[in-house]
C-alpha cells in the first residue's frame, strides 16, 4: 500500500479504495442532536442588514406571544433519525466504494444514537462516540470528537463532559483529555480546527486555536478535514496539521441528507482495529467523494433546505421543520416551536421567507446558482492540481 498518509478524490482517482476493504465515515449527525441557535444573535451583531430582520422577530415573539426570543436557550434538530442516518452513511460506501462500511455517529453532547442503534442489527457494532464542545478561553468551545468510548463507562464521561461544560476549567479539560488519551481503543479528533464558528474574530480564534494546543496537543490523535466546509479552510487544517505534526483524518458533519463528504479507507475490520492504526501505526488516507467537489454555497443552500423540508414518512415529532426547531415558552419549559403558536400555523412573515430559502433550491433557480457558484473564484482556487 502506498503511503502512510495519503489525500485523495474520487472524482480524479475511481480506483482509490482498490487496495482497502473497508471505509470509515466519521462525524455524522442524526435528530438526537441539539444544534444551537445563538449564531443568530452574532450574525445580528456582525451583520447589520441582518439586524432589523431579527429585531422585528423578537418584537412580534414578544408582542403576540408574550415570549422573549432566547437564542442561547433555543435549538433545533437534523432531520434524519440514528437508523436513517446510518443506512444514509453505509449506504454511500457500499455503494460507490463496494466497500464495508464502519460509521461513526457523532451527535453533539450526546450519544443517545449510538446506544439506540446497538439495539438494531445491522448497526450493533457501532462506536460509543460524541462530538463534545469543550467551552475554552471565555469565548469558545473546540468541537471534539471522541469515538468509541466504553460502552460500559460511556454514560459516566458523558456525565463527566456535562460537569466541565457547566463549569469550565482548562486545567480540568487537560485532565480529562489526559484520560480519555489514557484509554487506548479511543480516537481523539479536532473537528474543523480553523472554523471560526463564534465568531469571535478570524486571529483571535487561531489564538484559542494555539492556546489550546499549547496545553493539549498530546492528547489530539488527528485533525479533521471536514466535508462540509470549503476547501481553503481545509487548506489551513492541513497547514495547522503540520505545524503540530498531525495526522490529518476525514469528518462529513453531515447534517442533512447527502452522505458525508469525505470517508477514511482502511483495511480494518473492525472500528477499534481502526483507532489503532490511526493511533499507533499513524495511517490514515482521507478520500473525497465526488459531492466535495460541487460548489460549497450550493452544498450549503442543500444542507439547509434538508433542515426545513418536510418529511411526512418521518416519525411524530420529525416530519416538519417547526417540530425541529425548540424554543422555551414563557414559563421557561422548552417546546417545539410548533407548540408555541396559538393555531400551530408558522407566522405569515417566518413562512414568507421559508419559500424564498425553498425557492433559491428549485429549478432553474438552483441550477443557475450551482453555475455562478462554479465559476467563482473560490472553487477555481480549489480544483488546483495540489489539491487540498
Amino acid at each position: 500500500m502506498a503511503g502512510l498518509r495519503r489525500i485523495s478524490y474520487l472524482w480524479k482517482e475511481p480506483d482509490a479504495a482498490r487496495e482497502y476493504s473497508t471505509a470509515v465515515s466519521l462525524h455524522s449527525h442524526t435528530n438526537q442532536s441539539k444544534e444551537t441557535l445563538d449564531f443568530l444573535a452574532n450574525l445580528g451583531n456582525q451583520y447589520p442588514l441582518l439586524r432589523p430582520i431579527l429585531a422585528r422577530a423578537e418584537r412580534r415573539s414578544r408582542e403576540r406571544h408574550e415570549i422573549p426570543v432566547n437564542f442561547a436557550a433555543a435549538y433545533w434538530t437534523p432531520p434524519l433519525t440514528p437508523r436513517i442516518a446510518f443506512d444514509v452513511e453505509s449506504g454511500q460506501i457500499e455503494r460507490k466504494l463496494n466497500r464495508m462500511a464502519l460509521v461513526s455517529i457523532t451527535d453533539h453532547d450526546t450519544i443517545a444514537a449510538p446506544m439506540l442503534l446497538r439495539t438494531v442489527a445491522a448497526a450493533r457494532h457501532i462506536p460509543v462516540s460524541v462530538e463534545w464542545s469543550a467551552p475554552f478561553g471565555g469565548d469558545q468551545s473546540f468541537h471534539l470528537g471522541i469515538h468509541n468510548l466504553p460502552s460500559d463507562s460511556g454514560a459516566a464521561w458523558m456525565k463527566t463532559f456535562e460537569e466541565y461544560t457547566a463549569k469550565p476549567d482548562e486545567k480540568r479539560l487537560t485532565e480529562i483529555l489526559a484520560a480519555l488519551h489514557a484509554l487506548p481503543n479511543v480516537l481523539i479528533v479536532f473537528n474543523h480546527p480553523m472554523w471560526d464558528l463564534y465568531l469571535i474574530g478570524e486571529e483571535k480564534a487561531a489564538q484559542r486555536v494555539r492556546e489550546f494546543l499549547e496545553a493539549n496537543h498530546e492528547f489530539m490523535d488527528a485533525f479533521e478535514l471536514n466535508g462540509l466546509r470549503h476547501w481553503e479552510e481545509n487548506r489551513r487544517v492541513k497547514q495547522l496539521a503540520k505545524q503540530w505534526n498531525k495526522l490529518l483524518i476525514s469528518g462529513g458533519d453531515r447534517h442533512g441528507r447527502e452522505p458525508n463528504g469525505n470517508v477514511n479507507l482502511s483495511q480494518a475490520a473492525t472500528f477499534t482495529e481502526f483507532v489503532h492504526e490511526v493511533r499507533y501505526e499513524g495511517r490514515s488516507h482521507v478520500l473525497f467523494m465526488p459531492q466535495y467537489a460541487q460548489p460549497w454555497k450550493h452544498r450549503i443552500l442543500e444542507s439547509t433546505l434538508d433542515v426545513i423540508r418536510n418529511y411526512p414518512d418521518f416519525p411524530l415529532g420529525s416530519r416538519t421543520w417547526d417540530e425541529r426547531v425548540w424554543h422555551p415558552d414563557k414559563n421557561g419549559v422548552v417546546r417545539p416551536v410548533k407548540e408555541l403558536w396559538p393555531d400551530g400555523t408558522a407566522p405569515t412573515w417566518m413562512t414568507a421567507i421559508l419559500s424564498a430559502v425553498r425557492l433559491m433550491g428549485s429549478r432553474p433557480v438552483s441550477d443557475s446558482l450551482r453555475l455562478a457558484w462554479r465559476e467563482s473564484r473560490e472553487l477555481q482556487f480549489a480544483l488546483g492540481e495540489d489539491g487540498v
